[in-house]
């Protein structure tokens, strides 16, 4: 394991069962932190948890869903408690159903913003009294280039959630800045998760050629750019937003590219 800023620091990740939030959670727990995997799924919470643990992390599965208050602040308490504390929070619980604007019904908008963005805040919420406490009191939300960068048909409503992360995270890190906490977000571009894989690997490798780097980005480039806003060294650096997307929003077209060869 490496020493360092989070070494035995206490961290809470949501979402962590899979993709981006258990590579969140994975850095995390490499770098020697003692992380607590939330999930509504408590059977991948569980595996997830044995998985990093197996790896020699410190990790545990904890049970909950973001939109429900009293679970989170349960979820914050619990990792207070087993871990002497709180000094991080990676708020990363996402959903992305698609739907066209026309087609979609009200019903799956309220449960995206619900998700993505009232489940956002009530991770913090429940969260910062324990932050408060620490010395290195850090918040990293999982946005993403989707909503504040991009558009993709089917995601009007991801991308709205995605976008208010980002007005959230403003006024937030001002209201937090007198306890020493930051606030900040991870912009991800095409990762590689679970949820790609059923796209085929003809669009992958379609997905991967209009990214400068020629290729999809890991659950892990996320993990480390979370791990940078969490640290120390990051201590002076709030409000502020990294975009982990592998160049993909820097080309004004496939031209663009094309002169790479």
């Amino acid at each position: 394991m490496q020493t360092g800023s989070i070494w035995n620091r206490s961290v809470l990740v949501t979402g962590a069962s899979r993709g981006i939030g258990k590579g969140i959670a994975r850095v995390f727990a490499r770098a020697g932190a003692k992380v607590l995997i939330v999930a509504r799924d408590g059977r991948q919470s569980e595996a997830a948890a044995e998985e990093i643990t197996a790896a020699g992390g410190l990790a545990t599965p904890f049970t909950a869903d973001v939109t429900n208050a009293d679970q989170m602040r349960e979820a914050a308490r619990t990792a207070a408690a087993r871990h002497g504390g709180l000094d991080v929070l990676c708020a990363n619980a996402g959903i992305f159903p698609q739907a066209k604007l026309e087609d979609m019904k009200p019903e799956l908008w309220d449960e995206v913003m619900s998700t993505n963005l009232k489940g956002m805040f009530l991770s913090v919420q429940a969260c910062v009294p324990y932050l408060k406490k620490s010395d290195q009191g850090r918040i990293v939300l999982t946005s993403s280039i989707t909503g504040p960068i991009t558009g993709f048909p089917g995601w009007t409503h991801y991308g709205a959630t995605k976008a208010g992360q980002l007005g959230f995270m403003r006024t937030a890190s001002i209201e937090l800045a007198k306890y020493g906490i930051t606030v900040n977000a991870v912009l991800p571009g095409n990762i590689a998760t679970e949820g790609l894989q059923g796209l085929g690997d003809e669009y992958l490798k379609t997905m991967a050629a209009a990214i400068p780097l020629k290729r999809l980005g890991d659950v892990e480039d996320i993990g480390n750019a979370a791990l940078f806003l969490a640290s120390k060294e990051a201590s002076y650096i709030t409000g502020q937003t990294i975009v982990v997307d592998g160049g993909q929003t820097l080309p004004e077209s496939l031209d663009a590219l094309a002169y790479q060869a």
